[in-house]
């Protein structure tokens, strides 16, 4: 058997943060950094599994037998990556049961294109590469393993923006032209911290307010967001959004939090509090984020396809 490679892109969420979830329609953009998985076939009944960081040092090294991926074995003294792993190839199991159950053994290795920290979509990258493989629908095993809206799983899969839409039929996916004439003026600043995302989603869903108005602003402003032809048009939809989202998740908006003196906009993407914020700025804003501890500062076409 010959070797096999799979590769899946990483994602930025731009608008519909939370509210993505419950079906607002989400501007989200697959980056230039992802990752890729490459199975090697063996012989010794078991998996052999390597995972390396974007500096090439192994961040995870596991082996274990195929038979416990389907007879459900459960060990106390597994890692938590592994419990994870194990999590994902059981349910795709459960889609192709004959896939595990008669193989022979694999030595599969994994590579990062970006620092895990970054949140650009280590997990989601993972399962749509493992659902390439095992040749089961990605945002089936998404739901099966981790969970979630699934536009991290629809970025994966494409080189292209989408306007993403999760629908009582799954997922609606709508690939766009996106390049805002004023890109030079956009950049992605990482706040040195991981979000979790659970919990940003569990306070998402402490609101008690009228969602489905909140949806209508947000799918209002993504749509004026795609033809905004002016930096300054986009940058009042970009305060728009923050002022909808801060009022569902009882959050202060991140550049009041940290930038109150930055002249640009800021916004928030993907979990509240960490992760990357969207900046606008005229001129290069390195110096003023550097100055304030953040030291990766990305132009747009430094990371956006």
């Amino acid at each position: 058997m010959k070797n096999l490679r799979f590769y899946s892109h990483g994602k930025l969420l731009i608008t519909a943060e939370y509210l993505v979830l419950d079906g607002a329609q989400a501007l989200a953009l697959p980056t230039k950094y992802g990752q890729d998985l490459t199975v090697f076939p063996s012989e010794n009944g078991e998996i052999y599994w390597k995972s390396i960081d974007v500096n090439g040092d192994v961040w995870m090294e596991e082996h274990f037998a195929i038979s416990r991926i389907f007879n459900q074995e459960i060990v106390e003294t597994d890692s938590d990556y592994l419990k994870t792993l194990l999590s994902i190839l059981r349910a795709a199991h459960e889609a192709k049961p004959d896939f595990f159950s008669k193989a022979k053994g694999f030595y599969i290795e994994t590579r990062l294109e970006f620092p895990r920290l970054w949140g650009l979509g280590t997990s989601s990258t993972l399962i749509n590469n493992i659902a390439q493989w095992v040749e089961v629908d990605a945002f089936w095993l998404l739901d099966a393993s981790f969970g979630g809206s699934g536009y991290d799983i629809a970025c994966a899969q494409r080189d292209t923006p989408i306007l993403y839409t999760k629908t009582k039929n799954g997922a609606c996916v709508v690939e766009l032209t996106f390049k805002p004439k004023f890109s030079e003026y956009l950049y992605f600043v990482y706040l040195n911290q991981k979000q979790s995302s659970k919990a940003g989603i569990a306070k998402y869903r402490e609101y008690q307010g009228d969602l489905k108005s909140k949806q209508s602003d947000i799918n209002a402003i993504t749509e004026q967001l795609l033809i905004a032809d002016t930096l300054e048009k986009f940058e009042e939809l970009l305060e728009q959004h923050e002022t909808v989202i801060a009022s569902v998740i009882g959050m202060p908006k991140v550049k009041k939090m940290y930038f109150d003196d930055f002249d640009g906009v800021v916004k928030s993407l993907g979990a509240w509090g960490g992760d990357f914020v969207l900046v606008t700025s005229k001129k290069n804003p390195k110096a003023y984020f550097k100055a304030k501890g953040f030291d990766t500062v990305l132009a747009y076409d430094e990371i956006i396809l």
